[in-house]
């Protein structure tokens, strides 16, 4: 009872000697990997931020409204866009046999 170590409880003991383990909720933190692997795959290794998370589905929501409107616009001018043999783009308006 006289040394040093005796009045450390078995649980500590056992957890300093023990490599690291995974704990809960670490997930692929707990995969050893190099730091190449961290560098790329960034997102895996840092805590999720709801303000940037909302900003990013903001943008990409925002830019999908945008190219469905572009688009709807481009069917209602009633145009279409011919190429010539020289390669060339030429934007010309449709028009009716009617006409």
């Amino acid at each position: 009872m006289g040394s040093k170590n005796s009045s450390i409880p078995a649980q500590v003991k056992k957890s300093a000697q023990t490599p690291s383990e995974p704990g809960v909720g670490e997930g692929i933190k707990s995969i050893p990997t190099t730091g190449v692997f961290k560098a790329v795959n960034f997102e895996l290794y840092v805590k999720p931020n709801l303000t940037i998370m909302t900003f990013g589905v903001v943008a990409i929501v925002c830019s999908a409204a945008y190219l469905a409107y572009m688009k709807s616009q481009l069917k209602e001018s009633k145009t279409y866009v011919a190429i010539a043999e020289d390669g060339s783009q030429h934007l010309f308006k449709k028009k009716s046999k009617w006409d």
